[in-house]
């Protein structure tokens, strides 16, 4: 099957279990958004969901995040992972900000200009805050797109571009948040049985297929 079909496939699957794709970090504006997700890092957006009501209650724009130190701002997000990198990032960000007039705006420079935002930050910003076409790809995806033989790209850049070759660019916004739900759901990194999986017991390549089923098995030794 070629990825073409395959992923025509797996998106009318998705569409299916997935027809409202909301996304997952409580946010309020583009800017929210922007601080929710650069706090998603290394950390599950449930836990990140648990601390931004207290950040947002104190600093829920650039000038009030701005006019904290970032001791203050590591307090109130202390059980983050990674807080006291995050803490500054978010006090040079509020200030970057401040400096190019004070709003989150929807261009790729501007985002992946400011501290702790890279391009799967930007790429969520830019999809969930402005509709603006964007294939977030984080190392779930990765992972999954690995799995189903949509590519064998060993970066994230490359499956991004190979993601976004064969899904339709209307379709992007919705389908990484999608692809995300899934893996959640049905398609767990570690112990997992790609023959009972709804999309990895006929997309997942032969190879992929005979890999996991190896690494299972040595855990199961071990165990």
């Amino acid at each position: 099957m070629k990825r073409s079909e395959k992923a025509d496939r797996i998106g009318v699957m998705l569409d299916e279990l997935y027809p409202e794709t909301p996304v997952p970090l409580d946010h309020t504006d583009p800017y929210t958004l922007v601080v929710a997700v650069a706090l998603s890092a290394q950390t599950t957006d449930k836990k990140v969901n648990e601390v931004t009501p207290g950040l947002f209650a104190v600093a829920n724009t650039p000038e009030k995040m701005a006019a904290l130190h970032p001791d203050e701002i590591l307090s109130l997000i202390k059980q983050i992972g990674l807080a006291p990198t995050k803490a500054k990032n978010l006090s040079t960000m509020a200030h970057q900000i401040l400096d190019a007039g004070g709003e989150i705006i929807p261009d790729w420079d501007f985002l992946e200009s400011l501290a702790g935002v890279g391009h799967k930050t930007a790429s969520v910003v830019m999809a969930g805050a402005f509709d603006i076409p964007a294939f977030a790809v984080d190392t779930h995806i990765h992972r999954l797109a690995h799995r189903w033989g949509l590519s064998n790209g060993t970066t994230v850049e490359r499956t991004e571009k190979d993601l976004k070759a064969v899904f339709p660019e209307d379709t992007w916004n919705r389908r990484h948040l999608q692809i995300i739900f899934f893996g959640r759901e049905y398609c767990p990194a570690r112990y997992h049985d790609l023959a009972e999986c709804p999309i990895c017991s006929w997309a997942a390549t032969k190879k992929q297929t005979a890999v996991e089923a190896k690494m299972n098995q040595k855990v199961k030794k071990k165990r």
